[in-house]
């Protein structure tokens, strides 16, 4: 068989490419029969390239790591994350290497295949022969397909093993951090950029905390859900439930002014699509519910679902930026919060939320994210709560994001300020893993930018109205922008 045409289906079986882009390899497989079988090898090693870097999701250009090996390095520093970039660029440069000789060991293994006929005074016939050549020589030449047979074999064991070492320390790698993000190892270093709103003192006389105030006026009810469920579960009732629609409601009315487009998500994702997100490398594998029947992960944000909503696309460039709303059930396993906010709703395993995802050209991804953090602020002015925007610190930063600003809104019993929203932007990191692109204006592929911010996690946004808004008869006040969604303006016994 002519080593071109095996070559081709070994590229159609070879499962690790066939399963994140079944629709690339089909390119792929055409672009071949093209070009390749005109018998150039160097465009069956860009093939292949192109195969490798799409089937195993990297995130960072590789072209980019080995140009700025020290930006990389100082990246991981930043982040607080162990990558041996050093390690990677080794291992690339050595594939390359061992891709170049294999490719070059097949020609030479086709030609000789393809040249080698039955004849000539020994049996063997080569087009190429001089009077000179002698029989043991002719013998030796003719051995070689199956010589070259075998170490072609062992260059693929080989060429495969480095593969897999490289995707391993590939994955590992976070994204830049851009300039403007505060340098620090951990939350101390997060920098306040301003505060908005009054703060209500904590009077212990006059203050109760949301559990106190949800259990008198019979909105929460943590106890029988923990007889149904387990902890960190809880019922919402009553007037807050019908709160929590009056807070979609205003969402939805807010942001599809900006273009954004309303999509209810699945809450279940196939592992290729939640790990494509990129935060299963920073532990978060450990956050999710896993359903092994079904080989499925439950959502932790609609984040999730919407970023892979388009994998393996082309986007129209002509409908970016692309926005979307999510609103879903989250599910979190809460493994890393031990002893944290046991009690009450704060922190708990089922929650729900509104998430905006934006799909962004790259000179637009900045603009983008600051109309984000917009939309959360007006939202929380609407609202009348106060609150602060943080500038998170690199430590902080989490591998996917380039920067990322988070909101906290003031919790009265606590006297502090607690995280309600986040916005990222993760530039072209998660759309390098999950293959997400478009056509620029010269015609030439690109990879989109995503963004993602918290609209309300519900939850943790009614806790806060109810302590903000509590009056000293024990009753809560509805902010007035949701009393004509709710139909109320108070909520009391």
């Amino acid at each position: 068989m002519d080593c071109w045409h095996f070559k081709a289906k070994e590229i159609h079986d070879y499962s690790i490419y066939k399963k994140p882009c079944q629709g690339v390899v089909g390119f792929c497989q055409v672009w071949y029969y093209k070009y390749i079988m005109q018998g150039n090898p160097s465009l069956l090693l860009k093939l292949r390239i192109i195969l490798f870097a799409l089937a195993h999701k990297i995130m960072l250009d590789i072209n980019f790591i080995r140009d700025n090996p020290q930006k990389v390095k100082e990246a991981c520093e930043k982040k607080n994350i162990k990558c041996d970039v050093d390690a990677v660029l080794c291992l690339e440069k050595e594939k390359r290497e061992v891709q170049t000789e294999l490719e070059k060991m097949r020609a030479d293994h086709n030609r000789l295949s393809r040249n080698w006929k039955p004849g000539g005074e020994y049996g063997f016939r080569h087009p190429d022969r001089d009077a000179q050549t002698t029989f043991e020589e002719e013998t030796q030449i003719a051995m070689n397909p199956a010589t070259l047979k075998k170490e072609i074999k062992e260059f693929e064991k080989k060429f495969n093993d480095l593969e897999e070492k490289l995707k391993t320390l590939l994955l590992q790698l976070p994204n830049i951090p851009f300039d403007d993000v505060p340098v620090g190892k951990d939350e101390t270093a997060n920098v306040i950029v301003r505060q908005v709103g009054w703060k209500k003192i904590v009077k212990s006389d006059l203050t109760k905390n949301y559990m106190e105030l949800g259990e008198a006026l019979d909105l929460i009810d943590t106890e029988r859900a923990a007889k149904v469920a387990g902890t960190r579960f809880g019922y919402i009732k009553g007037g807050l439930a019908l709160l929590e629609f009056a807070l979609v409601k205003l969402v939805m009315d807010t942001v599809t002014k900006k273009g954004f487009i309303p999509v209810i998500p699945p809450v279940m994702l196939k592992e290729e699509m939640a790990r494509g997100t990129g935060y299963f490398e920073a532990g978060d594998k450990e956050e999710a519910y896993f359903l092994p029947q079904d080989n499925m992960f439950l959502a932790g944000t609609s984040e999730q679902s919407l970023i892979a909503m388009h994998a393996n696309e082309v986007l129209d460039e002509k409908r970016m930026p692309l926005r979307y709303v999510g609103f879903s059930t989250c599910f979190r396993r809460e493994a890393g919060s031990y002893g944290k906010d046991t009690k009450g709703i704060l922190r708990v395993h089922q929650f729900d939320k509104l998430e905006m995802v934006i799909f962004s050209k790259p000179e637009d991804s900045k603009k983008e994210h600051e109309l984000i953090l917009s939309i959360e602020e007006k939202l929380m002015k609407a609202l009348g709560l106060p609150y602060q925007v943080i500038n998170i610190c690199a430590g902080d930063l989490g591998r996917p994001a380039a920067k990322k600003y988070d909101i906290e809104t003031w919790l009265p019993s606590e006297n502090k300020y607690r995280e309600t929203h986040s916005t990222s932007n993760c530039t072209d990191f998660q759309a390098r893993r999950l293959n997400i692109r478009y056509k620029d204006k010269n015609n030439k592929m690109q990879f989109a930018h995503t963004l993602n911010g918290t609209a309300f996690a519900i939850g943790r946004i009614l806790i806060m109205i109810m302590e903000n808004y509590q009056q000293k008869d024990g009753s809560i006040n509805v902010p007035k922008v949701l009393q004509k969604y709710c139909g109320f303006k108070k909520i009391k016994i």
